[in-house]
């Protein structure tokens, strides 16, 4: 028995095995990672006009915030996303909060929708993803899951992906802010040193 030829030809397997892994890994992901370019998306508005990103002319980037009316995280959340937007959009980045769960949650469906933003006097836009195909475009699984987007010669790159901050519960107790150290970071010019954070909310409920 040829020893040598039989552990070359074990040695030639593994390497074609390792090779077709990691192409599999490299190929078979789901969803964006940082550095992914993002594609735009044109969905419905609580007030029935359909929003892009490349509507939005004036904005450097976007806060896209995937998130809904009846789960707790999300509405722990809501207060902060409004002062995430008062605070950026004036300087480019203005939130986008998109509604995954639309068309499988009675208590997120369109009309839920306008009457959670009029309670909560949203100053940003809150689009209805109906069919699910931005939620998984993006790859996001939770309510809120946030992707800061930069918008650089038309080009539109993921920054940061995650939760908003450290502490669901408390703002105050927040020690780390991961999507304002981000936008400000993007926004002095500088490379965001935090750009993931694991989302922590509800999962989206998929239509089946």
């Amino acid at each position: 028995m040829n020893y040598n030829k039989i552990f070359a030809s074990v040695s030639m397997l593994v390497a074609v095995l390792a090779v077709t892994f990691l192409f599999t890994a490299a190929t078979d992901k789901n969803g964006y990672a940082v550095g992914d370019e993002a594609k735009d998306f044109n969905l419905k508005n609580i007030d029935g006009k359909m929003i892009s990103l490349a509507g939005m002319e004036d904005a450097k980037g976007y806060i896209v915030t995937f998130t809904c009316n009846h789960c707790p995280y999300a509405k722990l959340y809501e207060d902060r996303l409004i002062a995430l937007h008062n605070q950026f959009a004036e300087k480019g980045y203005p939130v986008v909060a998109i509604n995954p769960n639309v068309s499988t949650t009675e208590a997120d469906n369109f009309e839920a929708m306008i009457e959670r933003a009029k309670e909560k006097s949203f100053p940003f836009v809150y689009l209805s993803d109906e069919d699910q195909s931005i939620a998984k475009t993006y790859g996001a699984t939770k309510t809120p899951h946030v992707y800061v987007i930069s918008k650089n010669k038309g080009k539109l790159k993921v920054e940061y992906i995650g939760a908003i901050d450290d502490n669901p519960k408390s703002a105050e107790e927040a020690t780390e802010t991961y999507v304002a150290d981000a936008v400000d970071a993007l926004l002095a010019d500088k490379k965001v040193k935090k750009k993931e954070a694991k989302a922590v909310g509800c999962g989206i409920k998929w239509i089946k």
